[in-house]
């Protein structure tokens, strides 16, 4: 009897001991792996038309997957198109108006749903690696961090790498400052998210990572090996640019490498992206190696033009995505909330405001039922230019009857006021079918539309 009643809490102990195997170890909901660059334009990349700037591994990630040319940020400037990207909601609406300063209160509150939280709640291990700058008081109890906002693991920056994109001393891994590294800020983001994808996360679930390069905003740092391969390049920085765009997509070749290591390129779908057009030159003394190119497009970083809003994106997804496709259909970063979440079946809560959309049909070619225009709103963008709507081919571009601010020059007292009661006074249309580079306003000759 004794030996039967031991050999029956044995049995328990090995019970309560044994590791529980949850359902999620059979799971075969997608991966999702989101790339961000910052400031990288339209025209920067090979396969989207730049002349000079090698990037073989971008190149044949399109080749494998759509090339989306028709794809937005949620904002002409970095704080709120990651704001737009990580709620599915237009930036003003979150409170994000602009680009966050150090310490700044302006931040994502912790009541706003965010990709990374939904998709943690529906059983997803979620890393970010990279910029964050979705707060000013950064790695602080006084605002949320990214381990608020979703993320079980995270190694980031507030804003810039600093000093450079070389050496930097100011990343912060789950609360605890890092320290001096050596090394390429890109190189560095994509080896921690290797190393999460490795080792850190539960392999037992799907995953979600925001890997946020920091390259080709200023102040810009470039391999000498790469800078060399354009020492041909006339002006003054430009080699030194073309060589940070090059070094970046170093750094996503070594992460769809580590997907091939871990077997997970087949099931995991790669977004690559930019969170706004390219820097202007001349903007400030400190971006002379800012040669960024908005393609075929108007304006750029800071403008409410296409130039600063469409960036080049890629995506693909293996046995889901046709390769070596084009899509026109367009894609913005509020929708990738939507987007992500459906694929995942995750259900998202009822009272959820959205202004993105569900575009997983833009990555096939095929049209997104949208029950609201794609939708900007930038109060500092260059000239009386602040807002612009898309729907279908049309875009309708608002002026208001605010005083001209300085550009990029972020939130100060008084701005809530400009915003509220700022009148729209004057609007341009243009068909972007026929006319990308929004050269003819059309507004007198189709009444009806504008």
């Amino acid at each position: 009897m004794i030996r039967t009643l031991l050999s029956l809490v044995g049995l328990l102990l090995l019970l309560v001991t044994a590791p529980i195997r949850s359902a999620a170890a059979d799971d075969r909901r997608p991966n999702f792996l989101v790339i961000l660059c910052d400031d990288l334009g339209y025209g920067d990349l090979g396969c989207f038309g730049h002349p000079q700037i090698k990037t073989p591994h971008l190149d044949r990630l399109a080749k494998q997957g759509v090339r989306l040319t028709d794809a937005y940020s949620a904002a002409p400037v970095c704080s709120a198109a990651r704001a737009g990207m990580l709620t599915g909601r237009t930036p003003s609406r979150v409170g994000v108006y602009d680009w966050i300063p150090h310490n700044h209160p302006m931040h994502v509150p912790a009541s706003e749903v965010t990709v990374a939280g939904l998709l943690k709640d529906a059983g997803y291990d979620t890393c970010h690696s990279g910029k964050w700058h979705c707060n000013g008081k950064f790695n602080s109890p006084d605002q949320p961090q990214p381990d608020d906002h979703g993320f079980n693991h995270w190694f980031s920056t507030q804003n810039n790498a600093a000093p450079t994109h070389e050496n930097p001393t100011n990343f912060v891994r789950n609360g605890k400052p890092v320290g001096p590294l050596e090394g390429f800020s890109c190189q560095i983001v994509a080896d921690e998210a290797a190393r999460w994808l490795k080792s850190g996360r539960d392999p037992d679930k799907p995953f979600f990572a925001w890997v946020c390069f920091h390259e080709p905003h200023e102040p810009v740092a470039s391999p000498r090996d790469l800078v060399s391969q354009y020492a041909g390049a006339e002006k003054r920085g430009a080699a030194e640019y073309y060589a940070n765009v090059a070094n970046m997509d170093r750094a996503v070749g070594s992460l769809m490498k580590t997907l091939d290591e871990l077997n997970l390129a087949e099931n995991t779908l790669v977004l690559f992206t930019s969170d706004n057009g390219p820097e202007t030159l001349d903007r400030y003394q400190g971006a002379w190696r800012s040669h960024g190119r908005p393609g075929p497009l108007r304006g750029m970083k800071l403008h409410i033009y296409e130039g600063g809003i469409r960036v080049p994106s890629i995506a693909r997804f293996p046995g889901k995505i046709q390769p070596g496709t084009e899509s026109a259909e367009p894609f913005s970063g509020v929708d990738v909330l939507p987007t992500l979440c459906d694929m995942a079946g995750g259900e998202l809560p009822e009272d959820l405001v959205l202004d993105g959309a569900n575009a997983v049909a833009a990555l096939k070619g095929e049209k997104v039922e949208r029950e609201s225009p794609l939708f900007w709103h930038y109060y500092r963008a260059f000239g009386t230019a602040k807002v612009a709507i898309r729907e279908g081919d049309w875009k309708l571009v608002a002026h208001w009857d605010g005083p001209v601010l300085n550009p990029g020059g972020s939130l100060h007292d008084g701005d809530y006021e400009l915003i509220k009661n700022a009148k729209l006074s004057h609007y341009e249309l243009y068909n972007l079918k026929n006319d990308i580079g929004e050269e003819k306003d059309v507004a007198a000759d189709h009444l009806d539309v504008t």
